[in-house]
């Protein structure tokens, strides 16, 4: 008996909320939308900041390569004036900014990455955005259309439509994030590449060189020094 009445109660709650739903539909799909903008609004935050963040790096790559030119200058100099000791220096601080410049060039790398995924991210929530607003015109034309057959009480067969298309437009809203999903892959991803072991084993001698050091860089100025 008493799990007989609980099936009856919740059968008389889903019906209830089911009619509010209905009643206050075309509030749910402006909320929604205005949920959905203030998402929007917060991505193209973050997609300035990141922009403003690639254009600051990229400042900084171009001065990191200005000063390895200037400094391989000073170093070929010092070389053909017989100063070993002060091209030694420059070719160890060669070798600092030649390794700091693959860094900033991964991470310039990354952030345009980064920057053309959230704007086309951003691109597709604004069209979708749009479609929302239409379909929310839609909505309330529909409803403005049941209210005027509900007076001429000639209703049947036209509720199926707004359900329908509030399924569709709260379908809609709550798909995943593809761009945080992305995100999400390449986190994994780098923590599964192992690109410290990579270079750990490349200075001990096993495998392909992966950084510039003060020998090779000693080894170039030298041989430039012969073939002048």
């Amino acid at each position: 008996m008493f799990k007989t009445l609980s099936t009856l109660i919740a059968g008389v709650n889903a019906r209830s909320e089911d009619r509010v739903r209905d009643a206050f539909a075309i509030e749910l799909i402006d909320q929604k939308i205005r949920e959905a903008e203030t998402s929007l609004k917060a991505a193209k935050a973050t997609l300035a900041s990141l922009i403003q963040r690639q254009r600051s790096e990229e400042r900084q790559r171009e001065s990191l390569k200005n000063r390895v030119t200037d400094m391989m200058d000073r170093a070929q100099e010092a070389l053909n004036k017989g100063r070993d000791d002060l091209a030694a220096e420059a070719a160890q601080a060669v070798a600092q900014m030649e390794n700091e410049l693959t860094i900033r060039n991964e991470t310039c790398d990354r952030l345009d990455q980064k920057v053309i995924r959230l704007r086309n991210s951003i691109e597709a929530g604004h069209r979708r955005i749009i479609d929302l607003k239409q379909g929310a015109i839609q909505a309330r034309a529909v409803r403005r259309e049941q209210a005027i057959q509900s007076k001429l009480s000639s209703t049947i067969g036209h509720t199926s439509n707004v359900e329908e298309a509030e399924e569709l437009i709260t379908r809609v809203m709550g798909r995943d994030d593809p761009f945080e999903q992305s995100e999400i892959l390449c986190d994994i991803d780098r923590d599964l590449g192992h690109e410290t072991l990579t270079d750990r084993m490349a200075d001990q001698g096993f495998g392909a060189a992966t950084r510039t050091t003060a020998d090779d860089v000693l080894a170039r100025l030298k041989n430039s020094n012969k073939s002048a």
